[in-house]
């Protein structure tokens, strides 16, 4: 924090989870480095009447800088304050579920749960402190999903390329985030496996660090800088139905990138190789994996025409997209999965059911 050039008290924004993990940690460093600290408890979801009740605090204690630990949300919560106050912010991720800690926005949603809109901020945070056997002790479930969002990484950045479409600060892609991207989806695929088995017993290999490099770090820079497309829009779209809001955002993302395969036309061996590995980690393959028993032709309308929003990264494909179109995408991905699953001889050794998740 001196590092930094930062005397002045902090406000820790954390998750339950996280305070209970690192509340001895902290009491002894920033007593030894004699900075006067304030903490708030998390609320478990990044909306703006949470964003408004941290600023508050905030104000009230006078904070010099924001400190986020926690999952993506708490993350998301902390850089929202830190922007409005003007403040320096740090990020303390204790789960690698996704590439939130080194991103320059905020993912907001309505207190429900509902995808509401992107906060853009002028930097990025100011450090990203991960404790990788921190992580690597975490529920895999968290693990998991964030590979689910890194797996997007590379295909949203490759069609927004292709489309000559900007990136979510608004400049073009470059050469060096193509092949981060690419860098963070080859990383997952050479590594995927071994780290969750890592993670399922609670030990750090090499495996498992270069796959919270791909989850925190290689994703982050790859989407910031290549540019988000179908995948997330159809996470967005997803939100709308509330079965899933029990699911990770990692989860839904993983299934928007097989929808956005689909919608692209890809070949069947490039979808079956996604499907594979998400088979292989245990990311959801279809629509019941993500709590939806049975998709409505309402809902399915809702989900798609949420996902094709005027101000949606849908619209970064190399071709117009409609709601019709991403409607079939998604039934012709569900129906694909099933197949996928049923020739497998069943459904892949899922690391977490569809159902609450403690907050991280």
């Amino acid at each position: 924090m001196r590092k930094l050039g930062i005397a002045e008290r902090p406000l820790i924004i954390a998750s339950p989870s996280a305070w209970r993990q690192l509340e001895a940690i902290w009491s002894e460093t920033f007593a030894a480095a004699h900075l006067d600290t304030h903490h708030l408890v998390f609320g478990g979801e990044c909306s703006f009447p949470e964003i408004e009740r941290c600023k508050q605090e905030a104000l009230r204690t006078r904070a010099g800088v924001i400190i986020g630990a926690g999952g993506g949300k708490a993350l998301d919560t902390a850089r929202a304050v830190a922007s409005e106050l003007n403040l320096p912010v740090v990020s303390c991720p204790t789960v690698a579920a996704s590439d939130a800690p080194c991103s320059a926005l905020s993912v907001v949603y309505t207190p429900e749960g509902v995808f509401d809109r992107c906060l853009f901020y002028k930097r990025n945070p100011d450090l990203v402190l991960v404790d990788s056997r921190l992580i690597a002790q975490a529920p895999v479930r968290y693990l998991i999903a964030g590979m689910g969002d890194a797996l997007a990484t590379w295909f949203e950045a490759d069609t927004v390329q292709r489309a000559h479409k900007l990136n979510p600060v608004g400049g073009g892609s470059t050469r060096a985030a193509l092949a981060i991207a690419r860098c963070c989806y080859d990383t997952l695929l050479a590594d995927g496996r071994a780290a969750v088995a890592a993670a399922r017993h609670g030990v750090l290999i090499p495996a498992l660090e270069r796959i919270i490099e791909a989850n925190v770090l290689l994703s982050g820079l790859g989407f910031e800088s290549g540019g988000l497309a179908v995948a997330h829009a159809v996470h967005n779209g997803l939100t709308v139905i509330p079965e899933t809001h029990a699911c990770l955002h990692g989860e839904k993302v993983a299934f928007g990138t097989l929808v956005q395969l689909v919608l692209e036309g890809r070949s069947l061996a490039e979808i079956q190789e996604v499907m594979a590995f998400c088979a292989a980690v245990g990311l959801p393959l279809t629509l019941q994996a993500l709590g939806i028993s049975s998709l409505s032709p309402d809902q399915a309308q809702a989900v798609a025409m949420r996902a094709v929003a005027p101000v949606e990264s849908s619209h970064n494909e190399p071709f117009a997209v409609e709601w019709r179109a991403v409607q079939d995408a998604i039934l012709a991905a569900d129906a694909l999965g099933q197949e996928f699953l049923g020739q497998a001889g069943g459904h892949p050794p899922i690391a977490w059911s569809a159902g609450k998740v403690g907050q991280a």
